[in-house]
């Protein structure tokens, strides 16, 4: 189990540029599966969850070839189906949640999709109902083996269909999509999730010969083809990086400039940051951040009520971000509720800042009133250990704004969401040490 000691209380200073989106990434692969012509993609995270993914893919008799730092090119010529049916396969695909994807393209192209129950970060059940009533409505038989976890759709034809998604899954619905594309005749899925992220795909598989419209809305209407063909494809910025970055800057009261963010694909995260009070500035395609040497001070409603900020699907708040700003909240000037209602789990790294003398007060599984120190009494240096990606860095956020050295244990959980971290933020004037 990896280890950082952390040094904090120190100013940073310069450029940061995000790593390519995880959460693009585990579909965009997946979806090289649907053709058997090559296909490039640029700005690949190196991350451990992505790498695991990659792996999976050559072990499926995918051709993988590295082209430089970030591109590879795929070309599925020859799967091995048998690969799906293996006591390796089971082991491999059950350490990674993006796994599940990989169910829609095998079922589109060959007619059978198996995976093991995936596995992830341990932040709360996350249903895969979605994805395989999607599969049944387009004429897939479902099994499920419940003394291996293994789940498995089958189907000589796929054929278009209406649907209405119960949820929208993200996942779910870049699976569905995936699917479909293939399928006789016209899906439509409404209650689609419309992320950039998935929009990125329905761009990509148009490309390749796909019919989709309506991307970027909840509602997809997509005519099935034959066959794809190859392409091209490059992934945006990570946003949760990105939202990272922003909170590291203003927790650490750091002038700091974010590289190459894409503003267009943000959505409301540059909005909620500055509801904290957070200056941010766009300049060209970059965020620069001031450093916030007088602090921060949260909004309240017009009406004086106390803001709560919350996750909803997007447009609204990612909740990936929500550690982030709980964390950030601990030095501001006021109080915000942080509702997350997507994972009942995700609050529970709070016990950690408590230790660390935050002002939390965790209401239930969902919800925590932060109460702002607004820089009057700085975070104190402990010991934790990272329960998740999106809290580890939260958790690192914390160490390098506190006074004195930290340690964080289990650092994997970091690793498989950010790229080199430990180097990136020496580079800005980090005091950060891995311990093996």
């Amino acid at each position: 189990m990896g280890t950082f000691k952390i040094e904090g209380g120190h100013k940073l200073s310069g450029d940061i540029t995000p790593q390519g989106a995880k959460n693009e990434a585990l579909q965009i692969l997946c979806a090289v599966l649907l053709t058997a012509e090559k296909v490039t993609i640029n700005n690949i995270p190196d991350i451990i969850d992505v790498n695991k993914l990659i792996q999976l893919l050559r072990d499926l008799g995918v051709k993988v070839e590295k082209l430089g730092k970030g591109s590879y090119s795929f070309e599925a010529n020859n799967v091995d189906l048998e690969y799906l049916q293996s006591a390796q396969f089971k082991k491999d695909g059950s350490g990674l949640r993006g796994s599940i994807m990989l169910v829609g393209p095998l079922l589109a192209r060959f007619g059978k999709g198996y995976i093991p129950k995936p596995g992830g970060d341990k932040i709360g059940r996350r249903r895969l109902d979605t994805h395989f009533e999607g599969f049944i409505k387009l004429g897939a038989n479902f099994r499920y083996n419940k003394e291996e976890y293994f789940y498995g759709v089958e189907a000589e034809k796929l054929t278009g269909t209406y649907m209405l998604l119960d949820e929208a899954s993200v996942t779910g619905t870049a699976n569905i999509v995936m699917a479909a594309v293939l399928a006789e005749g016209t899906t439509t899925i409404y209650n689609a999730a419309c992320e950039p992220y998935l929009q990125q795909l329905c761009k990509m598989l148009n490309r390749m010969g796909a019919k989709i419209s309506g991307v970027g809305s909840n509602l997809l209407t997509i005519e099935g083809v034959d066959e794809l063909g190859g392409t091209e494809h490059r992934m945006l910025p990570d946003m949760i990086e990105i939202g990272s970055w922003i909170g590291l800057a203003a927790m650490t009261q750091s002038e700091l400039t974010i590289k190459n963010v894409s503003w267009d694909d943000l959505g409301q995260i540059p909005a909620v940051f500055r509801k904290l009070g957070i200056q941010l500035e766009r300049k060209g395609d970059d965020i620069y951040i001031p450093a916030h040497t007088d602090g921060y001070e949260i909004q309240n409603y017009i009406d004086g009520s106390i803001l709560t900020i919350a996750d909803a699907p997007w447009p609204g708040m990612t909740p990936d971000l929500l550690s982030i700003i709980l964390v950030m909240a601990t030095q501001a000037r006021g109080e915000v509720v942080i509702h997350q209602k997507m994972f009942e789990s995700r609050l529970f790294f709070v016990d950690k800042l408590l230790d660390m003398g935050a002002k939390i007060i965790l209401c239930d599984p969902h919800r925590a009133t932060v109460i702002g120190h607004d820089f009057k009494s700085t975070l104190k240096a402990t010991t934790m250990t990272s329960p998740d990606i999106r809290a580890g860095v939260s958790l690192l956020i914390a160490a390098l704004s506190a006074k004195g050295t930290s340690t964080i244990h289990n650092i994997e959980q970091i690793d498989r969401g950010y790229e080199d971290i430990e180097q990136r933020l020496k580079a800005i004037g980090a005091k950060i040490e891995r311990i093996a």
